[in-house]
């Protein structure tokens, strides 16, 4: 059994990133082998080279190539998944996510492996895909939303979140469960963005999830955080910039497009309505960029209480 621990604050030797070829999963590994650290990478295919100096090409759902890939490896990072309810069936969705991350966490919880950083969403709490006239409890939003599932994906990052306490429980692995928003470059951000001023209808649904968004970077020193920094448990952590993706004061968007959710604070000029502030406790994370200049983590300043 080859034992690890990454509870001194350390980045651990070898990495396994699952989804390698993904977007975040390509920006995972280049970030890794930057600060020098080896990375295995995993991914079902490949769209282009990657620089990792052990590469797998498997489903994470096959224990046998798993068990393969964790070999010296001290941490894992899984990013692999469906990533949309309507890409495929919705037990395909829901067994494919959850039996690949059940999958992954068990063999490296057997190994000795002590630290998993996975991909979760912002949709877990199932509110944002829910095809019923919902509202978020409150704002602003946080791990602790209660749950309303109405599509596999969502209720698949749900049930992950609960295998990382599960995998603590029997092998004492410590796992944090990130919960990304729309995670994608700061250009491609902005032009998304100018995309939703002329549809309100889009404005509406989005504010089910706070109109979030993440820039890549952002998400990947989330994911860097996460694997040095000194914790113990499972963890869910909510991730979104500082701002929205919208040009309006978030209090006139939240009276325009969600006036009957009780709101449990202020939100002055562009201010996020999610509470990232356990990422910030637990791992040191704070958002770095942002659409609008002003909320750029330099000259964020404290979140005003009601």
């Amino acid at each position: 059994m080859q034992e690890s621990s990454t509870r001194d604050g350390t980045v651990p030797p070898r990495i396994l990133v699952t989804g390698a070829d993904g977007l975040i999963g390509r920006a995972t590994v280049d970030r890794l082998l930057g600060r020098g650290i080896a990375v295995t990478a995993l991914s079902r295919s490949w769209s282009a080279p990657i620089a990792a100096d052990r590469i797998v090409t498997a489903d994470v759902a096959d224990e046998k190539r798993v068990h393969e890939a964790l070999d010296d490896v001290t941490a894992v990072v899984h990013m692999a998944a469906i990533p949309h309810p309507d890409i495929d069936t919705p037990r395909a969705v829901f067994v494919g996510n959850t039996s690949a991350t059940f999958t992954l966490l068990a063999a490296a919880g057997e190994r000795g492996i002590r630290r998993a950083v996975i991909a979760s969403s912002i949709n877990a709490f199932g509110i944002p895909m829910n095809r019923h006239a919902l509202s978020p409890a409150y704002y602003p939003l946080d791990e602790l939303m209660p749950v309303a599932h109405d599509d596999a994906y969502s209720l698949s990052k749900w049930v992950d979140e609960h295998a990382a306490r599960l995998a603590h429980s029997r092998w004492g692995m410590d796992v944090v469960a990130l919960r990304f928003p729309l995670v994608r470059s700061l250009p491609d951000l902005q032009a998304w963005a100018r995309t939703l001023r002329d549809n309100p209808a889009e404005q509406t649904r989005l504010a089910r999830e706070g109109w979030a968004y993440l820039e890549l970077t952002d998400a990947v020193d989330a994911i860097e955080q996460s694997l040095s920094a000194p914790l113990t448990g499972a963890h869910t952590l909510l991730l979104a910039a500082a701002d929205t993706l919208l040009p309006d004061a978030t209090e006139d968007l939240l009276d325009a497009h969600a006036p009957g959710v009780p709101r449990r604070r202020r939100f002055e000029g562009r201010r996020s309505p999610l509470d990232v502030s356990a990422a910030e406790r637990l791992i040191g994370w704070r958002p770095r960029h942002a659409i609008d200049p002003d909320y750029a983590a330099a000259s964020q300043e404290t979140e005003v209480t009601a």
